[in-house]
């Protein structure tokens, strides 16, 4: 069993900063939001409901990840052929993979590759689309409702720009999506495609994620950068200048941070009870810095997690359990727990005549 104790850190450790005004932002609805406490930085109408278009796929990819199909072959039905707007062209009968389809859905924006992988992965548009709006209840969407998935206009699919946020957070701990979304070109074929979102070659740290456009919904844009180890998650909706709104969004929320270490290299922190050693208990110590950047409101824990006892032998070096620096429960930076001395089995001790008789 582990046990966990949380150690505060007084907010006067840390260093303020004064974040440089986000200016003119030309989107109707934006949010800025850190990806890893929810923490929103900046809002102008985040919770107004709007037509999200291709932000939609967001979701779709998301679900096509999470299956583990990645490898099966898919064959295109006619269903998925011909799909109005952006897309990849499919053939009736040609054989792609999912993760394929998944890359020229989430690079391409591909209609048709939508509706491909909602069809395989459900059997039915209509039941993938239950599985969206599942999903969105999971993750607390609540102003968020699908229809279908690949954001074609229809007035039961709809978003705001918090929600967005959130479900890109969501999206970006699944390792699959965040490969395919930070890729900036793939192959699929004779098709060579090119990531839309052009903050992967214009902005440091970028991650992706998508974009989206109709004449109802107008610009659209999600996107998520990583510096310092804290990600920051931006969206905008119908937004005439969108690059531009983003790297401000960004650079503001960016430059509010401060390098912060809690715990250094080589500290003696904690100590574990040693049952039948030679040590009755052994000493830990930090493994690496404890560091991570901070907001200038956030007041940090520091949560060290260690067994309530090890049995003998123990080494030096071996590890004991673990340290975390949190902001709430978001756990922003981890880093390990050793035993800095060792503690041996005790021998056998010798037996008396008595002892050994009753033993045989």
């Amino acid at each position: 069993m582990q046990w966990a104790a949380a150690i505060f850190l007084s907010a006067a450790l840390l260093l303020s900063t004064t974040a440089e005004a986000v200016g003119t932002i030309s989107a109707h609805s934006a949010i800025l939001m850190d990806a890893a406490t929810g923490q929103v930085l900046y809002e102008k109408n985040s919770h107004e409901k709007s037509l999200i278009a291709s932000t939609t796929k967001i979701m779709t990819g998301l679900l096509a990840a999470e299956s583990g199909r990645l490898s099966e072959t898919v064959t295109i039905p006619p269903e998925a052929v011909g799909i109005e707007g952006s897309s990849l062209y499919l053939k009736a009968g040609e054989r792609l993979t999912v993760e394929q389809l998944l890359y020229g859905l989430m690079l391409h924006s591909g209609n048709d590759a939508a509706v491909a992988l909602a069809l395989h992965l459900a059997g039915e548009v209509e039941d993938f689309v239950d599985r969206m709006n599942e999903k969105a209840a999971e993750l607390g969407l609540t102003e968020t409702h699908f229809a279908n998935p690949n954001g074609l206009d229809d007035e039961g699919n709809y978003g705001t720009a918090y929600d967005l946020a959130v479900l890109a957070a969501a999206a970006l701990e699944n390792q699959v999506f965040r490969q395919v979304v930070s890729t900036k070109t793939y192959t699929v074929g004779q098709r060579q495609l090119t990531n839309h979102n052009k903050l992967l070659w214009r902005y440091e740290g970028a991650m992706g994620v998508k974009t989206g456009f109709t004449k109802a919904a107008g610009r659209l844009l999600v996107s998520a950068a990583e510096r310092q180890g804290r990600r920051l998650i931006a969206v905008t909706i119908n937004a005439p200048d969108d690059w531009n709104d983003h790297s401000k969004l960004l650079d503001d929320g960016f430059s509010r941070l401060t390098a912060h270490t809690a715990l250094t290299d080589g500290m003696l922190l904690g100590s574990v009870p040693i049952v039948g050693g030679t040590a009755e208990t052994v000493t830990c110590r930090v493994r690496g810095d404890l560091s991570c950047a901070l907001l200038p409101e956030e007041t940090p824990t520091v949560t060290v997690c260690l067994p309530r006892m090890a049995f003998a032998p123990v080494r030096a070096g071996d590890t004991a359990g673990w340290v975390e620096l949190r902001v709430g429960e978001a756990v922003l930076a981890r880093t390990e727990l050793i035993y800095d001395t060792a503690a041996a089995v005790l021998p056998d001790k010798p037996r008396s005549f008595l002892e050994r008789l009753l033993k045989g």
